[in-house]
């Protein structure tokens, strides 16, 4: 079971870490909503809770709770800049279709 990220991910929670002045790394799970079924979750963290999951990658780490790990398994966390927008894309192989909006996925 893994997580990773890309460099420009793992640069931008730094920074972000960095500007919040405190944190531990980012959490990253699921939950039920929109068209599709599910939809990620990504919030900076500033504890370690102890049913979370931590993976480590480029210095950075990823905490996910054991429900969420079975659907992100395998996830890539990239940070993309296209155009004026910027933000997360999750490269998830478990993915089976993606809802028109891009909000929620389904497994």
């Amino acid at each position: 079971m893994a997580l990773t990220l890309t460099e420009a991910a793992a640069r931008h929670v730094n920074r972000s870490l960095t500007k919040r002045g405190k944190g531990v790394g980012v959490r990253l799970g699921v939950r039920t909503t929109g068209c599709s079924g599910l939809a990620y979750q990504l919030e900076y963290v500033d504890d370690i809770a102890a049913e979370d999951v931590v993976f480590e990658d480029q210095g950075v780490k990823v905490l996910v709770d054991p429900k969420s790990l079975a659907y992100i398994d395998g996830t890539q966390l990239d940070f993309v800049r296209e155009g004026l927008n910027e933000g997360f894309r999750f490269n998830n192989p478990n993915e089976r279709d993606r809802c028109g909006c891009g909000e929620s996925f389904r497994i």
